[in-house]
């Protein structure tokens, strides 16, 4: 299997204990409805499988695991900092109606005041928001996705209104 056919879900943090246990670090937002019984781990750009004996899964997007054939803290080390992915198949299917911020990459920002601004490159979830990262001319600009600010969103043309807070805009054309 090629990084291609896979999508990405995070990487092995840390060990933990003697046995070979690791602790998992989920970047992929439903981590809770991935099927996790092998887990491809890149390990020099090729994908090798591993086999999971036991898995917990924690509500901070980390789990516990073990591995069959990794029985010793030596074994496990050689694993931390390695990324995981899963076959695109097992790609757990989502609720049409199931709408998020960070779908909204690729989507065209539109501001009441200033027109078309470009395209969404990047939704990052911060502590307090979700901030959209638009090109703008080969500019990157940064605005808050909030409620206050987006005046609608169009899912089939894949174009979102917004009223930017006075001055933004021109902070990033100067």
């Amino acid at each position: 299997m090629t990084i291609e056919e896979s999508f990405y879900i995070g990487y092995v943090s840390k060990t933990r204990g003697l046995k070979g246990e690791v602790q998992l670090f989920f970047e992929f937002e439903d981590y809770d409805d991935l099927e996790l019984e092998i887990i491809f781990l890149e390990v020099n750009k090729k994908l090798v499988p591993y086999f999971v004996d036991q898995i917990k899964l924690h509500n901070n997007s980390t789990a516990y695991a073990t591995f069959e054939d990794v029985d010793h803290i030596d074994k496990a080390q050689a694993l931390v900092r390695k990324k995981m992915y899963l076959p695109n198949d097992k790609m757990p299917e989502r609720d049409p109606d199931d709408f998020r911020y960070t779908d909204l990459v690729g989507y065209l920002v539109i501001d009441e005041e200033h027109g078309e601004l470009g395209e969404i490159i990047d939704v990052q979830e911060m502590p307090q928001q979700f901030i959209a990262t638009v090109d703008m001319d080969g500019k990157e600009m940064m605005f808050p996705l909030s409620e206050d600010l987006i005046l609608g969103i169009d899912q089939e043309e894949e174009i979102i209104e917004v009223e930017l807070p006075e001055g933004l805009v021109d902070l990033y054309k100067e």
